[in-house]
């Protein structure tokens, strides 16, 4: 039998194991070192194909600088949409798909880095997660504009959305335009984090903190230096993610239960 830690609470006693298996944790080694080779990968290809969609389009000299003076990216892009939908849908899922992998792939690197800096990490990796919920909020919206201009022509659909762009954009209660401040904060928390633990040092830090500048809102250009950001955070991440699913991180592994000590299954349970 394992060795047990007996605690008193209110409603009686409980019994706490000193040894937890080394998988007992969110989302696991394999999914998260998974995450962590997927997510950058993923996000930089999302980021690749919106760039490549609008230097593509073929605009002219004329419409680039009529682009260029308005005050948001929304009215290149969905001209970009219009010219090329099927590149430019691929571009903006990638990019939604990578925000769903980077959701996990951040509670995995939270996990590393918390086994030594604790505080930062645990701030850092909440702020950034929930972050990232405004992007796929933003993701729906962008969505939505683009079936706009499939349903209304562009020149309709291009004013709709300019008209409506700071109600759509900051959202209901403008709880996703805030949220999203904690993907700047919570990235140098956690980047901070990260190099006072040891895992990352002063070169990957500051790769990492790069990455966390990108842009958020609703139809954003992707730039050439937002593109750059996104690959170099794969020098970052994708290392880790490796050796973590060789199992070759310390930091993720609790103490094991013994084989001996695993609890019969049972078909019901509460």
């Amino acid at each position: 039998m394992s060795r047990m830690n007996t605690a008193a609470g209110r409603g009686g006693r409980w019994k706490t194991p000193e040894w937890v298996h080394r998988n007992a944790w969110f989302p696991g080694r394999f999914i998260g070192g998974a995450a962590l080779v997927l997510a950058p990968v993923v996000w930089f290809a999302g980021l690749l194909l919106r760039y490549l969609a609008l230097e593509t389009a073929g605009f002219t000299p004329a419409q680039t600088e009529w682009f260029d003076r308005q005050p948001f990216a929304a009215p290149g892009q969905l001209a970009a949409y219009a010219q090329n939908p099927g590149l430019v849908t691929a571009g903006y899922a990638c990019f939604a798909a990578g925000a769903v992998l980077m959701c996990l792939a951040v509670v995995t690197l939270t996990r590393v880095v918390a086994a030594r800096s604790p505080r930062l990490a645990l701030v850092g990796g909440a702020l950034i997660v929930a972050g990232l919920f405004s992007r796929l909020y933003w993701a729906g919206v962008d969505h939505t504009a683009f079936q706009l201009v499939d349903r209304l022509g562009l020149a309709q659909a291009t004013g709709v959305v300019m008209d409506l762009y700071v109600e759509i954009s900051y959202g209901p209660w403008r709880v996703p335009i805030s949220v999203a401040f904690g993907l700047y904060i919570g990235a140098l928390a956690l980047g901070v984090a990260a190099f006072r633990a040891g895992v990352f040092g002063t070169g990957r830090l500051v790769l990492f903190l790069w990455s966390g500048t990108l842009w958020t809102g609703v139809l954003k250009e992707s730039t050439l230096d937002g593109v750059v950001s996104s690959g170099l955070l794969c020098l970052v991440l994708v290392p880790l993610g490796v050796k973590l699913l060789r199992d070759a991180v310390p930091e993720s592994r609790p103490a094991r239960l013994p084989d001996t000590d695993r609890r019969p299954l049972k078909p019901l349970s509460w």
